[in-house]
């Protein structure tokens, strides 16, 4: 579903500023694969995902989703094949229009419009179970202000509204960090929900190693602009904080000294 192919990324070349973010970086994943990406400050796991979302091109390399190549297709172009959420609960959805239209607003992305009634009863009705699913009391709530809600609730409504379409790709950058533990574990778990029922392909990024450890099926870990560990299966299941430390270590000659990752 996903075939990264030897990408490079250098900010600010020719100057003293100069900062090469991805250093021919190679990832494939299957359908269906959920992988957590972990690293310290500047391993470039936010460039790897603004790279495969568009928002920024690539020096050299090769992305395909799902067959297509797309290493110079531009953002909005790109944005078909891709669900995202964001750090900040505050992007990804309209803050002064009702949950129902946010949701409309991502059911009908890359239709064609036309004059007829915004939203029918079938479709209130498929937001409202979808809504249920959050557990969250928002299937009660269709005509609130998204801008009322918690961050909690919001990132929620903004995971739903991200998956609506069943995108190839589903990317996740550190959806949880602004939020308390309680609602972070919630929000993780209608996380998994969704994405375990509809066999969605899934990178998240995320500070917190117990998180990274527990989701998915597969752990990368990133240092430099490239990844230095690849865990999957049993071995992945076995894993422990200080093992992934351990294997750090081994893995990059160096201790892992990100004081965010190591708190959370």
């Amino acid at each position: 579903m996903l075939d990264v192919q030897k990408i490079y990324k250098t900010f600010n070349p020719g100057t003293v500023n100069e900062k090469r973010a991805l250093n021919g970086l190679s990832l494939q994943l299957a359908e269906g694969d959920f992988v957590t990406v972990i690293g310290g400050n500047g391993a470039g796991k936010s460039t790897l995902l603004n790279a495969l979302a568009g928002t920024w091109l690539v020096d050299a390399g090769h992305i395909l989703i799902n067959g297509t190549d797309v290493t110079k297709m531009p953002e909005f172009k790109r944005a078909k094949f891709l669900g995202r959420v964001f750090q900040d609960p505050m992007m990804g959805t309209a803050a002064t229009m009702e949950i129902a239209e946010n949701l409309a607003l991502a059911a009908r992305r890359g239709e064609r419009r036309g004059l007829s009634k915004g939203i029918n009863r079938k479709e209130l009705e498929e937001y409202r179970e979808l809504l249920a699913m959050l557990d969250l009391g928002l299937e009660d709530r269709l005509t609130s202000k998204v801008g009322l809600l918690s961050g909690g609730q919001r990132q929620a409504v903004t995971l739903l509204m991200a998956t609506l379409k069943r995108p190839k790709l589903l990317l996740l950058d550190e959806h949880t960090a602004a939020l308390d533990p309680k609602t972070a574990a919630k929000v993780l778990e209608t996380t998994n929900k969704i994405v375990t029922k509809d066999h969605l392909t899934t990178l998240m990024i995320t500070h917190n190693m117990r998180d990274a450890i527990v989701n998915g099926n597969r752990l990368i870990m990133m240092s430099n602009g490239k990844i230095i560990l690849d865990i999957s299966g049993e071995e992945k299941k076995r894993l422990t904080v200080d093992d992934l430390l351990q294997k750090f270590a081994v893995a990059s000659g160096e201790k892992f000294d990100d004081d965010r990752t190591l708190l959370s």
